[in-house]
């Protein structure tokens, strides 16, 4: 039996919505949940498990049409689905009447479920959210039926606040393969008892990393997993860069440098860059041309300026200056104190080239 595992696709966030960029990142996760129906049929596989958080808040009627007008072009997949704590069912939630084309089965229960399968001898136990949050663990001590089947728990959680849950006691639970959702970032169990598939699409700056799908097969004999793996399919990855300075650096080589780096990774990442090292203290660092030409989310200039203490001192001994660097100036220095240190000498000495 093969399936294709996913979860958190979030259709309907806007990621970076302050960003110029933000419409195609909402755009792109359509786009990727829209290759994963196509990979379904690429890869002829037996069921599309989707182990919650489909949407990002409660899908408008619009939503689920499209969305099953997606699932009816792979009516030989088998669909199952559950709602996790973003797209939990409400009283008034429009899944509770939409009829899904034949091959979906959508897993509304609060409480734990089992659907059979004959034609595949496979059972699918599920449950999905109905409030915001689950602090119970709900499937630490779940067992799958004792009949002799292929048997897939879906579940969406893994912290305190989203039913957690004990890794080393589910790995025993009989279940022959636990499809996770909630953790955005991949995770695959070394024994291939379960996985979380992260987000098909990485949703803000600290999703690093590679993003997409979970791929498996499971003996019909034995009813063990034979092969599980992880497919990277997002368009986009969140990428920090360091870039190093020194004070030879100058504003202009520093904007270069910059720019060769992010079009070696590609321009289609999102990149958090990090300043790092000791400029020249007559040197600024504005990068504003760079963030305009670029995606970049967040820039976190970390320089330190390289001031000579020691012959500043040796100038002021009797004036602010010298009493400033005498005050602050100490051999173990938090990061606070010294961008203290830093930023007071450098209005002190601006103030003194004014009066000069």
């Amino acid at each position: 039996m093969k399936f294709i595992h996913t979860a958190d696709v979030h259709w309907g966030m806007n990621p970076d919505r302050d960003k110029p960029w933000s419409r195609d990142r909402a755009q792109a996760i359509k786009d990727t949940f829209t290759e994963i129906i196509r990979q379904a049929k690429a890869r002829d596989v037996d069921f599309l498990f989707i182990a919650g958080d489909l949407f990002h808040r409660q899908p408008l009627l619009r939503d689920l049409k499209e969305l099953n007008y997606l699932f009816s072009t792979i009516p030989s997949v088998q669909i199952i689905a559950i709602s996790g704590n973003h797209d939990r069912i409400r009283p008034n939630s429009a899944l509770k009447s939409f009829q899904w084309c034949p091959n979906v089965t959508w897993i509304m229960d609060e409480e734990p479920t089992t659907l059979v399968f004959p034609a595949q001898n496979i059972d699918v136990t599920g449950f999905s959210y109905h409030t915001a949050e689950i602090t119970e663990a709900k499937i630490d001590n779940l067992k799958p039926p004792s009949v002799p089947r292929i048997h897939i728990l879906l579940a969406h959680g893994g912290d305190e606040a989203h039913i957690p849950i004990n890794k080393n006691q589910i790995t025993q639970s009989g279940f022959s393969y636990i499809a996770l959702g909630h953790i955005h970032k991949p995770e695959l169990d070394s024994h291939n008892i379960y996985a979380y598939p992260g987000s098909p699409e990485p949703l803000d700056k600290t999703e690093t990393g590679r993003h997409g799908i979970i791929a498996g097969e499971i003996n019909p004999a034995s009813a063990q997993i034979t092969r599980l793996e992880f497919i990277p399919l997002s368009q986009a990855r969140y990428i920090p860069l360091i870039v190093h300075v020194t004070t030879a650096t100058t504003n202009s080589e520093l904007t270069a440098r910059i720019l060769d780096e992010i079009n070696q990774r590609g321009s289609e990442h999102i990149y958090r860059l990090r300043i790092r090292g000791k400029r020249d203290p007559d040197i600024e660092f504005d990068l504003r041309s760079v963030a305009q030409k670029m995606q970049i989310i967040e820039i976190i200039d970390e320089s330190e300026p390289q001031y000579d203490f020691s012959r500043l001192f040796a100038e002021h001994p009797g004036d602010m200056i010298g009493f400033y660097i005498r005050a602050l100036q100490k051999e173990e220095m938090s990061p606070v104190e010294k961008k203290a240190l830093y930023y007071g000498i450098d209005a002190l000495l601006s103030t003194t080239d004014e009066r000069m």
